[in-house]
């Protein structure tokens, strides 16, 4: 096992754990948040366990008992048995590439990934008061389906987002941008936010997350100016370690552009969409 995986695996345990509370179910660990904001996972209570089909079922029936998502997050290089127990208890495993940031590498890129003209890329603040449209560009982006293409979604709908969205949610967020826990990029254009990116941070290691762009100004180099962004953010706050996950090869390699570079695969396992 890398250095780098095993302190990514120390990151996944100990993000959740400022805000939720530790459950053991057999050699699988479920994180129940205390409190309003995103849901979290079961993983693997250590890296070299070994999972049978049984133990995700149990940690199936716990998260419906508690009234949360039934999902779980881990990395396959590190824990291959809940692989195959994932699909053999019936869930859908998806396979993201995972990438680890060459410091030297952004060095070498970021320069010619600058922000398209007329977009200004920066390091928001905890109080921004686009920061509510900035967190619906990805509800949009995200929910107009995976991938770089570019779509017909826009500012109009990246505002109805925000209207609708759970106000505890973005105070959540605020709060832990305070904290430290938390970062966000934010690309802005006259029309307002049409890119953004997070930063979580625990155990010296940083994830970059929730990088999108809406989908009528993709394809400009914004989610790629985003990127560069927030790992020079990460290094400079002194991480180590700082990585991603990407929805698929096509979105893996605008990363690879920035500076990452593919280390391992990070699986998620949910029950399958009814048909």
């Amino acid at each position: 096992m890398s250095d780098d995986l095993l302190r990514i695996e120390a990151f996944y345990d100990a993000v959740p754990r400022p805000v939720a509370t530790a459950q053991e179910v057999g050699p699988l660990r479920l994180f129940v948040r205390d409190g309003a904001g995103w849901p979290f996972y079961a993983r693997p209570g250590h890296p070299a366990a070994s999972v049978r089909p049984d133990d995700v079922r149990a940690v199936l029936s716990r998260q419906q008992e508690l009234g949360v998502p039934q999902a779980l997050e881990w990395v396959h290089e590190l824990t291959p048995s809940l692989t195959g127990a994932a699909e053999q208890a019936g869930l859908a495993v998806q396979r993201c590439p995972l990438l680890v940031l060459d410091v030297d590498a952004l060095a070498g890129a970021a320069d010619a990934l600058a922000a398209p003209a007329g977009v200004r890329v920066a390091v928001a603040g905890p109080d921004d008061l686009d920061l509510g449209p900035a967190e619906a560009v990805a509800s949009v982006a995200f929910g107009a389906g995976h991938g770089t293409a570019v779509g017909d979604a826009g500012p109009a709908e990246r505002d109805a987002a925000a209207a609708e969205a759970d106000p505890v949610r973005l105070l959540s967020t605020r709060e832990g941008m305070r904290q430290g826990r938390q970062a966000r990029v934010v690309a802005r254009s006259d029309e307002g936010p049409v890119g953004v990116g997070g930063m979580q941070t625990a155990a010296g290691v940083a994830e970059l997350v929730g990088i999108a762009t809406l989908p009528t100004a993709r394809r400009r180099g914004i989610a790629a100016a985003v990127t560069v962004a927030l790992a020079r953010h990460a290094l400079d706050r002194g991480h180590r370690t700082v990585f991603l996950s990407a929805q698929d090869d096509d979105v893996a390699r605008v990363y690879e552009r920035v500076g990452f570079r593919r280390r391992a695969t990070a699986c998620i396992a949910e029950p399958p969409s009814p048909s």
